[in-house]
């Protein structure tokens, strides 16, 4: 099943009013994503929201689809293609052969991807969620705010780019409390929050008192118990108030913009832009403690800020580890 949405902001705005759509409109950049998971989705909901702001500001117009089966990716990829967007972006960690292949067939459009793989000349660039840096900040907190020394981890699929995250997290927690114990599962999908719910509720029966939710579905089951969790890539915290702590917030907008600059100068070449996720580039943040603000520990909160301005000086660098976490100490 898949989904096609269209965003034209200027357009539906100016049709709203009355008036006719300025004739510069016809100029923007035609840009396409495709998604496997709805939109809504944590990781492709942040793509999504840097392409709407580059509509907002009449740099592009952006269509997408979400929902896209895998054997449905390429010929996705195709029609957007031969409809004549000149730059399309997508996740393309399942279907890597495929996507590369379209790449190679339509030379002259632009493809930027998530991928744990590297470019492929001329056109194929690849992005992933390099969000290490806070997530590392976000596990000080974690092993900071528990008090029975024991944190619970659920993730999509033991993959590169969940992996970074949690071994960070781990990294981070250890640096507070080294006798600090993980509880680490997988519920392999990307969208599934009553499994990932479910596997949050065994952790909290074994004791873990702060759940890290890099899945949709584990902040409830610690609202439910009334544990705390750290959220991850997005920030959850309005809809968690008494829960979710802190967040790993991922801003793919630096990412969007570099490579809508680079097609505008004719200048988009086959790259890494793992680096625009990175804190340096504002790529990425510590979500602010909002209602936690009075509740984490002074000294806590001193600990974590000495830390991110040593990461952002450069003076303490956070380890990039792909290898899948394990359980324990």
């Amino acid at each position: 099943m898949r989904t096609t949405r269209r965003i034209t902001l200027l357009a539906a705005a100016t049709l709203a009013l009355g008036f006719a759509v300025p004739a510069f409109a016809q100029s923007k950049l035609k840009v396409a994503a495709i998604y496997t998971v709805p939109v809504e989705q944590q990781w492709v909901s942040r793509i999504d929201k840097a392409l709407k702001a580059a509509a907002a500001r009449g740099e592009v117009e952006y269509v997408f689809s979400e929902n896209v089966a895998n054997a449905d990716y390429e010929r996705v990829m195709r029609q957007y293609a031969e409809a004549g967007n000149v730059l399309i972006l997508g996740e393309s960690f399942a279907v890597e052969t495929a996507a590369r292949k379209v790449a190679k067939d339509y030379p002259k459009v632009s493809f930027l991807m998530g991928s744990s793989g590297k470019p492929q000349a001329p056109n194929f660039s690849v992005f992933d969620n390099y969000i290490q840096e806070p997530a590392y900040l976000s596990g000080m907190i974690a092993a900071g705010m528990s008090k029975s020394g024991r944190i619970g981890m659920v993730g999509g699929y033991p993959i590169p780019e969940v992996n970074r995250l949690m071994n960070a997290f781990i990294a981070g927690a250890k640096e507070v409390n080294p006798k600090v114990e993980f509880s680490i599962s997988f519920i392999n999908s990307w969208f599934d929050p009553p499994k990932a719910k479910e596997a949050a509720f065994a952790m909290i029966d074994k004791g873990a008192d702060v759940m890290y939710a890099e899945r949709f579905g584990v902040s409830d089951a610690a609202k439910e118990r009334k544990v705390l969790a750290i959220g991850n890539v997005i920030n959850t915290q309005a809809q968690y108030p008494d829960t979710v702590v802190a967040s790993a917030l991922w801003n793919m907008e630096p990412t969007v913009d570099a490579a809508i600059k680079a097609v505008k100068a004719g200048a988009f070449k086959a790259e890494d832009y793992g680096r625009y996720s990175t804190m340096k580039f504002k790529g990425s943040e510590l979500a602010p403690l909002g209602s936690f603000a009075k509740k984490v520990p002074a000294d806590l909160v001193a600990k974590v800020q000495a830390k991110e301005k040593a990461i952002l000086a450069g003076s303490f660098v956070v380890k990039v580890d792909d290898s899948q976490p394990k359980a324990g100490k």
